[in-house]
């Protein structure tokens, strides 16, 4: 195996090692040691296993590091989500450039779904990927549910944000 320049998302971090995931590749690679990496942290960097069985990974160079905020908040999506969430489907995802850089996604749900939504959203690894992938540093997990039974759908917006 050879060096692996990329993009990597900390997934596990202990004392002794840690575990990474190329956010393009999805390929995972165990480090044999961590060099102080934590849970989310971002790294453009280099690995390469580690000799001599090339069965765990060393952190080679980093040429940045960053940590990603996944935030539940308890704001309700902006006007703007909400409005394009009552043009889309149920289970529609509607993306947007953002003005500047990283993206918003508005999911139109049942509004029964909306919480586990959220909560899915905030606990996947692919959350964390994609806001490398945007250069985000913070992930704002927002939603509004209708009060009454029948008063509509959820609203789930997850908003990808530069620093």
């Amino acid at each position: 195996m050879t060096e692996k320049t990329g993009t990597f998302v900390v997934t596990h971090a202990e004392a002794e090692s840690a575990v990474v995931r190329d956010v393009e590749t999805a390929q995972v690679h165990t480090l044999a040691s961590n060099p102080g990496l934590e849970v989310h942290d971002v790294l453009e960097a280099t690995v390469a296993p580690e000799p001599p069985l090339e069965v765990a990974w060393q952190v080679i160079d980093v040429e940045e590091r960053r940590s990603i905020d996944l935030v539940d908040s308890d704001l309700e999506p902006t006007q703007h989500a909400k409005e394009l969430a009552a043009a889309a489907e149920v289970g529609d995802l509607v993306t947007e450039e953002r003005a500047g850089t990283g993206e918003i996604h508005v999911f139109c749900l049942p509004a029964e779904e909306t919480e586990d939504a959220a909560r899915d959203v905030l606990e996947d690894e692919e959350t964390l990927s994609r806001a490398a992938r945007l250069e985000a540093v913070r992930v704002e997990v927002r939603r509004s549910v209708p009060e009454s039974p029948d008063g509509g759908n959820g609203v789930l917006s997850v908003r990808y944000l530069p620093d």
